[in-house]
């Protein structure tokens, strides 16, 4: 994202950013909107930067444990291979090629694996960015779907219960538990990251909070941005 217009809880229409991907005027504040969850404003415009779509792309899958995986990518992410996506779930790791076809088939034959077909990779990659992927399709009312932001290089967090799907080349994993927020966020800085509630079932613990709290920085955002409070009460939360 490069630039962004919200109006704010005053009714006041402000322009954040630019269009150009150079532009470093000011404070970052589109990101910080775009992270927000629609509690500080309403964004009004975007101006975003787009990568046109790969001459190549290929899937592979691989048959290996969470630790492998991370292991295997941070291995491969010391080379010059095309890789632009991977996830991990259920002992199977899948990653995407994309760019010239020359480099993608050269890539191929590097790390082996298995191909996906092109048709069932597509709907794959989808799933996981729409979150339409029977993994995320359940989530039972003591449960939480817990995004986990940690050091690539660091370990599974396996003494959590519950599903995960990591992403991002181990940076990103997906939990859901029914596990207690202090554990889950106990254990995530434990591992050098941090945890955020994605989305949670209707008896988990709703007081906790969807960031790790600090209150007092997002408190003085709130009151700069929305001091009545009109914008997407209790999303992030209960007192906001």
């Amino acid at each position: 994202m490069l630039g962004a217009v919200v109006m704010n809880g005053h009714g006041h229409v402000l322009h954040f950013g630019g269009q150009v991907v150079k532009n470093v005027a000011g404070y970052d504040v589109s990101r910080l909107l775009a992270g927000s969850l629609g509690t500080l404003g309403l964004i009004l415009e975007l101006s975003i930067k787009v990568l046109p779509r790969p001459v190549a792309e290929a899937t592979l899958k691989f048959d290996m444990p969470a630790t492998d995986g991370v292991r295997k990518l941070n291995e491969w992410g010391c080379h010059p291979l095309p890789i632009t996506g991977s996830a991990w779930r259920d002992g199977t790791l899948a990653l995407r090629l994309a760019g010239a076809e020359a480099a993608v088939k050269s890539a191929r034959n590097t790390l082996g694996g298995e191909v996906v077909d092109a048709v069932e990779a597509d709907r794959f990659w989808i799933g996981l960015r729409e979150q339409t992927d029977p993994f995320f399709a359940v989530i039972e009312p003591r449960s939480a779907l817990w995004r986990l932001a940690l050091p690539s290089i660091a370990e599974p967090p396996l003494h959590l219960p519950g599903a995960q799907l990591m992403e991002w080349g181990g940076a990103q994993r997906w939990w859901i538990t029914d596990t207690d927020p202090q554990t889950v966020r106990i254990s995530a800085k434990q591992a050098g990251g941090h945890a955020t509630i994605f989305r949670a079932g209707s008896a988990y613990d709703r007081n906790a909070g969807v960031f790790t709290p600090l209150m007092k920085i997002h408190r003085g955002l709130k009151a700069a941005f929305d001091p009545a409070r009109i914008f997407n009460r209790v999303r992030l939360y209960s007192d906001f």
